[in-house]
């Protein structure tokens, strides 16, 4: 990591950590529409890589990777939003899919499947799936990425401030066990999707060939199984806040 005058050397750690942002950029694509460039993604991650280098400290150590990971997926986030990278139609087509499955868990005490949210939606099951492809991108879940309604993420509410709020750490907190809980009561092919993706680090390509579908299939589970958690765990946070303000 230094040089022969003892100075970090940047040039090093660039080269070294180059197909770290490649294999990010990839594995953020699964949660894109297909009109992101994987390019852009690479470039914003490479601005990301050298924000972090610059940002590095002796004694880090190994703990610089993960440090530098949460760099290159933060500035990939923030050229997307600079770029409105998801239309207003899509995220409307997303919260009518959240609300369907709302409403269907609570009227059935279970997981509603894809027939019973396309009739739900009104719409034949090819168009149900068409509507998962074309909503892939409101979809970043991983619980550091994952975004209040305000559209706040973690990464915002955690690396600009140098000192935490407990409050706050209390509440990411609870988002993490709903989210947890969340998932193992995913139906079990999309649990077994979220595994191999968020656990395993699996690409879309990797997955299908695991689970033996087509990597549109997958998409169209992962898309499925975020829209399951975001209305899980909004539903869960709007009560708590009905809650709240009863009691306050």
């Amino acid at each position: 990591m230094y040089n022969a005058t003892g100075q970090i050397d940047k040039d090093h750690l660039v080269q070294h950590f180059a197909p770290l942002v490649k294999r990010i950029a990839y594995h953020t694509m699964a949660r894109l529409p297909s009109s992101v460039q994987i390019d852009d993604l690479v470039q914003n991650g490479m601005i990301g890589l050298l924000d972090a280098i610059d940002r590095f400290e002796a004694g880090m150590g190994a703990q610089f990777e993960t440090y530098a990971a949460q760099r290159v997926r933060g500035a990939m986030l923030d050229g997307l939003r600079e770029n409105d990278w998801l239309p207003r139609s899509l995220r409307r087509e997303m919260r009518q899919i959240e609300l369907a499955i709302a409403r269907l868990e609570q009227e059935f005490g279970r997981p509603p499947t894809e027939n019973e949210l396309a009739a739900a939606l009104g719409v034949s099951m090819d168009e149900y799936q068409r509507m998962l492809l074309d909503v892939r991108g409101h979809q970043v879940i991983s619980f550091e990425d994952l975004a209040h309604e305000d559209g706040e993420d973690f990464l915002e509410r955690h690396f600009a401030d140098d000192e935490e709020d407990p409050a706050r750490i209390l509440e990411d907190e609870t988002l993490r066990k709903l989210l947890v809980q969340g998932v193992e009561e995913l139906p079990e092919r999309e649990k077994l999707m979220m595994s191999l993706y968020y656990e395993q680090d699996l690409t879309l390509r990797e997955i299908g060939e695991v689970m033996n579908v087509t990597e549109s299939r997958v998409s169209q589970l992962h898309s499925q199984a975020v829209a399951r958690l975001r209305a899980r765990i909004f539903g869960e946070t709007r009560t708590r806040k009905k809650r709240a303000r009863k009691n306050g």
